[in-house]
């Protein structure tokens, strides 16, 4: 089953000929796109604000510290002592 619609390949297409046109400008500076996956990224976004069938944002992993982990484990290897 394909994961992107018809209508989010064209819209890719069409943000990477104007990117390699110089045309391409990012939303809110308005400076021209130079590169090659934010032009993908910006294809993407228009075509899920059409309602084309694109597959969810990828968000970032929280990451843990390394002195989150150790704390953990500390607490985790402590028994009670009951006397």
């Amino acid at each position: 089953m394909p994961r992107y619609s018809k209508k989010a390949g064209e819209k890719v297409e069409k943000a990477m000929h104007e990117k390699k046109k110089g045309t391409l400008k990012s939303g809110r500076s308005g400076k021209k796109v130079t590169s090659r996956k934010q032009a993908i990224a910006i294809g993407l976004s228009e075509a899920r604000k059409e309602g084309a069938k694109v597959p969810k944002k990828k968000t970032a992993k929280k990451k843990s510290s390394p002195r989150k982990k150790a704390a953990s484990k500390k607490k985790a290897g402590r028994k009670k002592r009951t006397t």
